[in-house]
């Protein structure tokens, strides 16, 4: 039988400093109907993330908005106190007004709170990651950057990550500290931020996608990702997680589930090895989907 463990995916060093095996744990699906509210089945969400550590998942991914709050302290309930080289990163800046209901505010007083708050949900001193969920509009950037910034100084935060940035905003933002993570979407049939995933392997930030196992078309009967899955004995979404891992060094996918056996079958994508004939044709494919869709 094959052992199932995230250490198979490789290592990144988030900082520079701060190493993690590359597959990680979104936490956002711990939670309930359109992101709000307590999940519909906890004691499978708790086990859930009891399952994480034991498959060697080792960074996990959540946000103060989850829930919001729910999945911050269901990762603090179950993981609390944390084994040693477990890194929670979380995301501030988001409010919630309702299931599926975003709006970024970026006052530097109020990303002070959401700081100070996570640290206290999760139980922690300092955050290992801390990322700024959007860049609020209304609010001067530069105002938003130099509080977070401020909170570096202070100790608060170890390294802060962006999401949903443009290079030149990943740039604006380096003049205040050290960007170590991007969190962008991005997935085999969404390709808007190729520019932002290649700035950051060229200056070693790592590049978080989120939404990574969505195939598109290439997933439905006699497509790509279906054709190559039957092949491989595996099913679409672990081949394009596999793809997702094979495209760069610093690639960090955080799939997010709320049962034990969907994380299960996207920690095994780890074991699957494209050659890189597959990898190109799937990129090519997935490259023309991408296209198909902005027509």
């Amino acid at each position: 039988m094959t052992t199932i463990n995230a250490a198979a995916s490789g290592t990144f060093r988030i900082g520079g400093d701060l190493e993690v095996n590359r597959l990680g744990f979104g936490a956002m699906r711990i939670t309930g109907n359109g992101i709000w509210g307590d999940p519909e089945d906890p004691k499978e969400a708790r086990r859930t993330v009891a399952r994480v550590p034991e498959l060697g998942i080792n960074f996990i991914d959540t946000a103060d908005s989850y829930g919001p709050f729910v999945s911050e302290d269901i990762l603090a309930e179950v993981l609390a106190p944390y084994k040693k080289g477990l890194v929670i990163a979380t995301k501030g800046a988001l409010t919630r007004h309702g299931p599926n209901i975003w709006l970024p505010v970026g006052r530097p007083e109020y990303l002070k709170q959401c700081v100070l708050m996570s640290l206290r949900r999760l139980k922690q001193e300092r955050l290992d990651l801390w990322q700024l969920h959007r860049i609020d509009p209304k609010v001067p950037r530069d105002e938003q950057f130099g509080a977070i910034a401020e909170m570096q100084r202070e100790g608060l935060i170890r390294h802060v990550g962006l999401s949903e940035v443009s290079v030149e905003e990943v740039q604006a933002a380096s003049r205040f500290f050290k960007v170590a993570t991007v969190q962008n979407l991005y997935n085999l049939v969404n390709r808007q931020s190729e520019a932002v995933l290649d700035h950051c392997e060229k200056n070693g930030i790592g590049f978080i996608p989120w939404y990574p196992l969505a195939g598109g078309p290439l997933a439905k009967e006699g497509g790509a990702l279906d054709t190559l899955a039957k092949k491989l004995g595996a099913s679409p979404s672990q081949i394009a997680l596999a793809w997702v891992l094979k495209r760069s060094p610093v690639m960090l996918p955080i799939p997010g589930t709320g049962k034990v056996k969907h994380l299960e079958e996207n920690t095994a994508a780890v074991n699957l090895k494209l050659s890189d004939e597959d990898f190109r044709a799937l990129d090519a494919q997935g490259q023309e989907a991408w296209r198909a869709q902005k027509r």
